[in-house]
């Protein structure tokens, strides 16, 4: 399907063409670049102009550039003044000529698995745009506005911030019909002076919303009055969800098993039974938002319940997967829960709810019983209270029934000498130290977490637990907090 002809950019963007040509996508990689795309060639660590030539020969049908690179056919190139500014702009024109409704939607914790909730349940209700990947900053959120097919019925928009300042004008580019934040909780608190401060930066997502627009927001936090407050002033309708009495939508009873999360709740002024397939009470609150945003957009309720029921959330946020040890015998395995991509408080405290609602095996590895093992490394961006933040983890209620906690990072150590000794496992100063004793550390029955912040590379923990698979791992279940 042709997305745009080289006319149709150059009238978006202000930028010159000098040959004809259509694109049926959107890209800034060329790694993953797609035969008839639009290269846009971004300045980040590297100058995307390098990488032009590759590009088309990759496939792609031209490149969006501030400067036609050496040896490159002009022909092939769409030229604007700077290229970032082309992209927002190529964005704010999909976004112009979009009919269908969009939502968008932000949060501390759960901006990605909310996204993906909404994808399969507006999806069984029209046609859907999100994005596939977390693109939820200055780039990403006009990347994803910029591949929107003009004729899809829904169009879900991920939006994230690292400083103050972020999301109002990412959030005014989306123009959104309803607008969703689903948690508020320490994160960049180094750019912020504190937890007032993330929400009011959060309720900026409402300063994008179109007239006759609809507010969502978590009811059950402190900070739950700001976001009311940005919601009103903003927004025609204001509808909240929570377990806090008030609340729109309400939770009355969360009941989180070891694969799945039960939820009886009150919705559209009636009772209502809803599931999620992964275990965690986070998710069920999420998709209690979820079911407000099917409400605010007119949707068919048992759809929406249905549809909820059938979502799992991608991969790259936490894959639950049983590591075989044994190639004849099955019962020799590890349950791993991969939640390696990011962490803060809030979204550890839920990584370490579902750890100690998981069951390990007994009778099957050299201890008689099956134990609830953590990897945790340093969670980042926390400012100057980064320190007691860690500490913090080792009084959560989570923690009672977890067996181990093994720790990675100098922040981490604050953690690590806060447990109990009969909890406390081993400290390390870098994942890949640590990766080294996993084969030591794990037995048959044990389940196992691993999260930390990207940058402490805790991934390098989930490759060593999965090369002790004698068997390609079976995924099983996903889960993304």
């Amino acid at each position: 399907m042709m997305l745009w002809t080289a006319q149709e950019a150059a009238a978006a963007t202000g930028g010159r063409v000098a040959g004809d040509w259509q694109a049926r996508g959107v890209s800034i990689d060329t790694r993953t670049i797609a035969k008839g795309d639009l290269f846009v060639a971004l300045k980040a660590a590297r100058d995307g102009h390098d990488f032009v030539a590759q590009a088309l020969e990759n496939g792609a049908a031209a490149a969006l550039v501030s400067r036609v690179p050496e040896g490159v056919d002009p022909g092939k190139c769409l030229v604007v003044r700077d290229v970032q500014a082309g992209l927002e702009a190529l964005g704010q024109a999909a976004r112009e000529r979009f009919q269908g409704r969009v939502v968008a939607v932000t949060g501390s914790v759960g901006k990605t698995s909310t996204k993906e909730m909404l994808r399969r349940v507006l999806g069984e209700q029209g046609s859907v745009h999100a994005a596939e990947k977390s693109y939820n900053n200055h780039w990403g959120v006009p990347l994803t506005l910029a591949r929107m097919p003009a004729d899809a019925d829904f169009a879900v928009i991920e939006i994230g911030m690292n400083h103050p300042g972020e999301i109002a004008p990412l959030a005014r580019m989306a123009r959104s019909h309803v607008a969703l934040v689903t948690i508020v909780a320490p994160a960049h608190l180094a750019a912020f002076d504190n937890l007032e401060g993330i929400a009011r930066e959060k309720a900026a997502i409402f300063e994008g919303l179109e007239p006759g627009g609809t507010a969502i927001y978590n009811a059950d936090l402190a900070v739950s009055p700001i976001l009311r407050a940005g919601a009103k002033a903003h927004a025609k309708r204001v509808l909240s969800f929570g377990e806090k009495p008030g609340a729109h939508h309400r939770a009355l009873e969360v009941s989180v098993l070891d694969s799945c999360t039960v939820v009886q709740a009150r919705a559209w002024r009636s009772p209502i039974l809803y599931k999620v397939m992964v275990p965690g009470r986070h998710f069920a609150v999420n998709g209690l938002g979820v079911l407000a945003v099917a409400h605010a957009l007119g949707l068919d309720r048992a759809r929406a319940v249905a549809a909820l029921a059938q979502w799992h959330p991608g991969a790259g946020r936490g894959l639950r997967e049983r590591i075989l040890l044994d190639p004849v015998d099955a019962r020799q395995s590890v349950e791993l829960i991969d939640d390696a991509y990011n962490a803060n408080p809030a979204s550890l405290g839920a990584s370490l709810e579902v750890l100690a609602a998981a069951e390990p095996k007994d009778g099957v590895g050299r201890f008689s019983e099956g134990r609830r093992i953590a990897y945790l490394g340093d969670m980042k961006e926390l400012g100057s209270d980064e320190v007691a933040l860690h500490q913090a983890v080792a009084g959560l209620s989570a923690m009672g029934p977890i067996d181990i906690v093994h720790c990675v990072g100098p922040l981490m150590r604050a953690l690590w000498l806060a447990l109990p000794e009969g909890k406390r496992g081993h400290w390390t100063e870098t994942a890949e130290t640590m990766a080294g004793r996993v084969a030591r550390d794990l037995d048959a029955g044990d389940v196992v977490l691993a999260k930390g912040s990207l940058s402490m590379g805790i991934g390098r923990v989930v490759d060593a637990i999965r090369r002790l698979s004698k068997a390609p791992a079976s995924p099983e279940i996903e889960l993304d907090v």
